[in-house]
């Protein structure tokens, strides 16, 4: 008998699933539309403070691994137990973060034991708040040159760690963070430049 996603180890995931990178794609806009709706009908927009498209998916130009990201940032007061359940029914892994505990969870779609099936997903769900991923995707989104230098950092990574994830990850998180850390600095100059006038 096969071995469950939740049974692999991660060496065994990342033969089963390597980093794949495919010129962006018109239709994963119209999918994280798709999808985001979709969430807010199986948790509840009542407890839904704001959903983003993040990740790579969500530039246009970038060359991204065809998995959309999605952040979904909830009310403090939402039943995380409930909202598992819901995500769960919905087709979604709950991909458990012994370090992370809820509400900083993920959710996935599109794996199953024999590869990538369907368009892949994954679902960060957080507490609102100022999360990088946002001000990464808006500078990219604002400096196409930075963009496509981390294009071509993601390409040489991907030659070197395809079935590793974690080193393929581990890798990007410099760049990640000078440009992060560029936006912000970005966000400030303007807010002060707004109070000026």
């Amino acid at each position: 008998m096969a071995k469950s996603l939740n049974e692999m180890t991660d060496e065994e995931r990342w033969q089963l699933f390597p980093i794949i990178l495919c010129e962006h794609k018109a239709i994963w806009k119209k999918r994280y539309i798709k999808e985001e709706a979709l969430i807010r009908e199986s948790i509840g927009s009542h407890n839904i403070k704001r959903i983003s498209h993040i990740g790579s998916t969500a530039v246009p130009g970038l060359l991204s691994k065809p998995t959309i990201d999605i952040l979904v940032e909830i009310n403090r007061q939402t039943n995380t137990a409930e909202l598992i359940y819901n995500m769960e029914r919905q087709g979604y892994i709950y991909l458990e973060q012994p370090d992370n505990p809820p509400p900083h969870t993920i959710f996935l779609k599109g794996y199953t034991e024999q590869g990538f099936r369907g368009q892949a997903f994954h679902v960060h769900i957080r507490y609102s708040g100022d999360w990088d991923e946002l001000y990464f995707r808006d500078y990219l989104l604002a400096h196409p040159e930075t963009s496509a230098e981390y294009g071509k950092l993601k390409l040489e990574l991907q030659k070197k760690y395809k079935h590793n994830r974690d080193a393929y990850t581990n890798a990007k998180t410099d760049f990640i963070k000078q440009v992060c850390k560029l936006a912000r600095a970005e966000v400030k100059n303007s807010e002060l430049s707004l109070k000026e006038e």
